[in-house]
């Protein structure tokens, strides 16, 4: 009996370690020896980790893990090179490109019928207009200009899935702006719109027909009527309609940068796409109409000035007469003609409705939802599963997409919860749970790393600065050699303000960031904000190890006396950044040229400083900036509401217990980064109240995007303590 046992547990093995193998060669991994085991684990162990592994830590070349997280050297794969992540990006955003341009090219038609019965108006003959347009509608011209319309439309909606962006660029001073509208990308837009805005109104005008049709047209010399001989002149109302669509064009294209129109806001309330299209529809007509309005002003304002030029150019280039009977346009008397406004301003409704409904129709698909599987089902699939995709860097869109995902799912599907919280076989470890929720904390101590830098930059502003060429030894230590690492050698310990931190949270913080519009290298920026690009002030009350979980508590005031300074150690003292055989007690004398080149550099700054003009350009305005901080925050807010209700559903669903070796540090995370939110909206020039939103077509969510942080910040903890409740 013995032996048979023996004999079936030996087959039992045998059979376990083939279906691993085939598992494990479907991932080219190599497997000799304890190789096997390391990647694979062996059959029937449990998910508490083994092979004298972390618990937290995620094995490379599975679903949702990170390559190279936790290990300490590069794993060795096998010979198949892992596939690019952005296979997904065509498959995600191609189509819903492509949808968005067909319903823009299908809805022309009724646009273009719209605008040719407008044109004809004529309100005492209602019979007469109403079969005239109709007439119109089959036309040959008509038909061409719906066909040459397409082909713009085409144009503007590759424009718009180029310069798209789910983050929005926001310039915190008028140079920053001033540079992002000379930008030679930008220059670009501007003419490929001033030209498609050309195109437009030459269909405009050819549609209208009448003395907007054609730009040359035949006239009678004045001087002798009788035996006159036809010539051709300038038809100066086409050449306004030309450049007043130019002028359109080049207008959306500015406003499109200074508005931030290319910013995908995605909606917070899930709705099918005919129904935001539905709603938005009112909005952009009214919007297009009032905004067609201001361009014809600031247009005419614009011809009245230097129409001249053009006209005379045409003209001449093209062997142009001027019609000297008709009133010149570039003056008050012809200007004030009611026909050409109204004509104009309609060419410009036309123009910027069309326009509108592809840039409205491609933010409807991009955002749309996408559900990513939290398992593959093949191992094709491995690189688009939710795990993979967040644990990767793929485009910005596809990330936001998957966390969006996360949102979702985690509220309201707990088939696809199960999935997460499941256990990977053979090995039995929770590798979906451990790459999204290292994702996730991650992000979250990727923003209370930068909040902290920014508050310790507005702190630096209040200080004394510490004259050039003081750099001394601290007296504590004489005769000792002294060493210091300015390579942030114990990162984690530095910037997040808690000794008792998880290996998990200190795992996942990454370097700083640079916020988008930042100008930390502006010669006129305080050396306070180089903060934001990693570097840290030695005086900075996070620099160096943390004593104390209280150390948030212990910083220096934004504004503090003298007394206060030198007694907490930072007035005129610094930390020494020596080599290893320096002597504590030596000092250190900077360079000569460094020193001086400094104190030109500060002599500069104040001699500019006190340039109103220039100043005007290269202040900093401080809302820009703190919005420029929280530009990308919709991202940490779903993943505050995503890890908030898998922790809360795990309480129930859990069925392995795999949240609860993350639970410590996942709420570790939550409250450091909600004090430092609270201390954030205690600076100065933080507003605590968000602004008022009007209800424009132009999305301005993002300025409110703090607000909405601090607010699912505590949502989610009070989600997760009222579940758990005194088992905390």
């Amino acid at each position: 009996g013995a032996g048979k046992a023996g004999l079936r547990a030996s087959h039992w093995l045998l059979a376990s370690r083939r279906a691993a193998e085939v598992a494990c060669g479907r991932r080219g991994w190599p497997l000799n020896g304890g190789d096997f085991e390391r990647r694979c684990g062996r059959p029937g162990r449990s998910h508490g980790g083994g092979g004298g592994r972390a618990a937290g830590a995620a094995p490379t070349g599975e679903c949702g893990a990170r390559v190279g997280a936790a290990a300490p050297g590069p794993p060795v794969l096998g010979p198949r090179p892992p596939r690019p992540l952005t296979l997904c990006f065509p498959q995600v955003l191609g189509w819903r490109v492509a949808a968005a341009v067909a319903w823009s090219v299908l809805l022309l038609p009724v646009c273009t019928a719209a605008f040719v019965v407008l044109s004809g108006l004529d309100p005492f003959h209602p019979v007469r207009w109403i079969s005239n347009s109709f007439n119109d509608l089959y036309t040959s011209y008509v038909i061409f200009c719906i066909l040459l319309m397409s082909v713009v439309i085409l144009v503007i909606s590759i424009f718009n899935a180029e310069f798209y962006a789910v983050v929005p660029s926001i310039p915190c001073s008028r140079i920053a702006l001033i540079g992002k509208i000379i930008h030679p990308q930008q220059v670009i837009h501007s003419v490929v719109h001033a030209v498609m805005g050309m195109l437009v109104a030459w269909c405009a005008a050819v549609m209208t027909k009448g003395k907007f049709q054609f730009l040359a047209v035949p006239c009678t010399p004045s001087e002798s009527l009788d035996d006159a001989v036809p010539q051709m002149c300038l038809n100066e109302y086409h050449l306004f309609f030309l450049l007043s669509g130019a002028f359109m064009g080049y207008s959306y294209s500015l406003l499109y940068l200074i508005n931030n129109m290319n910013y995908l806001p995605f909606p917070i309330i899930q709705q099918y796409k005919y129904l935001r299209f539905r709603r938005s529809l009112p909005l952009l007509v009214k919007h297009g109409c009032v905004e067609s309005l201001y361009f014809v002003r600031n247009f005419c304002v614009v011809y009245y000035f230097f129409g001249y030029i053009p006209k005379v150019w045409i003209s001449t280039t093209m062997d142009l007469h001027i019609d000297s009977k008709l009133h010149p346009l570039d003056t008050l008397t012809g200007l004030l003609d009611l026909s050409l406004f109204y004509h104009a301003w309609l060419c410009g409704v036309f123009l910027l409705i069309t326009w509108y409904i592809a840039w409205l129709l491609f933010k409807i698909y991009a955002t749309e939802t996408h559900h990513f599987p939290v398992q593959p089902t093949f191992a094709e699939e491995t690189d688009q599963c939710l795990p993979k995709i967040l644990n990767s860097n793929p485009p910005l869109i596809i990330k936001f997409l998957a966390l969006q995902d996360l949102m979702l799912l985690s509220q309201y599907s707990p088939v696809r919860r199960q999935e997460v919280f499941s256990l990977s076989q053979p090995g039995g470890h929770p590798h979906n749970w451990t790459a999204i929720s290292r994702e996730c904390l991650s992000l979250l101590s990727d923003l209370t790393q930068r909040l902290i830098m920014q508050q310790e930059a507005a702190a630096a502003n209040g200080r004394a600065k510490q004259p050039a060429g003081e750099l001394k030894v601290s007296p504590q230590t004489p005769g000792a050699v002294v060493t210091e690492d300015m390579s942030f050698q114990s990162q984690r310990s530095n910037i997040v303000p808690r000794a008792s931190m998880s290996s998990l949270v200190k795992s996942s913080l990454m370097p700083l960031k640079t916020s988008p519009g930042s100008d930390v290298g502006s010669p006129f920026s305080s050396p306070a904000l180089k903060c934001k690009m990693g570097i840290l002030d030695v005086n900075s009350p996070w620099h160096g190890s943390v004593q104390s979980p209280h150390v948030v508590r212990r910083g220096p005031k934004l504004w503090t006396s003298g007394s206060d300074l030198q007694m907490n150690g930072s007035h005129h003292e610094s930390f020494p950044v020596l080599s290893a055989a320096r002597v504590g007690s030596e000092a250190v004398q900077p360079n000569f040229i460094y020193t001086w080149l400094q104190n030109k550099q500060e002599q500069i700054k104040n001699f500019l400083s006190k340039r109103v003009l220039i100043m005007y350009f290269f202040s900093k305005h401080p809302e820009a900036s703190i919005q420029a901080v929280f530009s990308d925050a919709q991202m940490h807010i779903w993943a505050l509401e995503g890890l908030s209700h898998l922790v809360a559903a795990s309480f129930t669903e859990d069925q392995f217990g795999v949240v609860q070796t993350t639970l410590p540090a996942i709420l570790n995370t939550l409250l450091t980064l909600q004090e430092v939110v609270d201390r954030h909206f205690k600076l100065p020039h933080v507003s605590s109240k968000p602004p008022r939103i009007s209800g424009s077509l132009v999305d301005t969510s993002y300025k409110t995007l703090r607000f909405a942080l601090r607010a699912s910040l505590k949502t989610a903890l009070y989600r997760i303590t009222t579940v758990f409740g005194e088992h905390l």
